[in-house]
């Protein structure tokens, strides 16, 4: 099934006609024509049915024929990550986890950042291909990045907050510390990891501390495995 991206599209829409880009996909290369079925998609939610009434290649142009909700996933996860050095690696994280399953993503720059500047809109394009891809319809959030600290002031009033540190501490495995069905909020860090500084910083704003497990991962491996879990446990 080919799905295209229409964030502008609502349920009760009877047409709709698709942007230059997705306009151009369908007609152009795929070489779909009036009458044809395509199926739609709008990031929040909704798969549409749609025939094709008007094949234009610039502003295809589709009759709405019904509409299905996705079931809406059972917690809120956002993931607040450093950004890696090589920029490939966070599109692959943003990939993965949209993949998965995730709803918010926040890139995050710490004392230990290499990168600090990002480019969203490359990310969210592809998070965009993965949603088309593994069949979703919900696109998770992508803010722009923000410092660790102005995250944590941000965030001082939510719940259920982790950080993922390699520090030797006696912190309990993410499976210990997660409630099923509990909304989220999982810190992870750069290559050098988090400063002493940073963690402590968490922690006195009410961060617990966890472990990935016993292995030391890179900061989108930790990432994707953090966020798997998440979904594992509200199975």
């Amino acid at each position: 099934m080919n799905l295209f991206y229409t964030a502008h599209i609502i349920p009760n829409d009877k047409s709709f006609i698709l942007d230059e880009t997705e306009s151009k996909h369908a007609i152009k290369v795929l070489r779909l024509g009036q009458k044809d079925i395509i199926h739609l998609i709008d990031g929040k939610g909704h798969f549409y049915e749609a025939e094709i009434i008007d094949a234009h290649p610039k502003k295809c142009e589709v009759k709405i024929n019904q509409v299905k909700k996705e079931e809406k996933p059972k917690s809120y996860i956002h993931i607040a990550i450093a950004p890696t050095k090589n920029t490939d690696r966070i599109e692959w994280f943003v990939e993965k986890v949209t993949e998965i399953g995730i709803s918010e993503i926040t890139p995050i720059v710490c004392d230990h950042s290499e990168r600090k500047v990002l480019k969203t809109d490359r990310l969210e394009k592809r998070a965009i291909a993965a949603m088309k891809q593994s069949l979703k319809a919900f696109l998770p959030k992508i803010n722009e990045a923000i410092s660790l600290k102005d995250f944590i002031q941000q965030t001082a009033k939510d719940e259920n907050k982790m950080i993922a540190h390699c520090y030797q501490e006696e912190q309990k495995h993410l499976k210990e510390v997660y409630k099923t069905t509990q909304n989220c909020i999982i810190l992870i860090g750069p290559e050098g990891d988090f400063s002493q500084q940073e963690v402590e910083l968490a922690m006195k704003n009410n961060f617990t501390p966890i472990s990935l497990g016993a292995s030391r991962l890179r900061t989108e491996t930790a990432g994707m495995v953090a966020c798997h879990t998440i979904n594992l446990l509200n199975e």
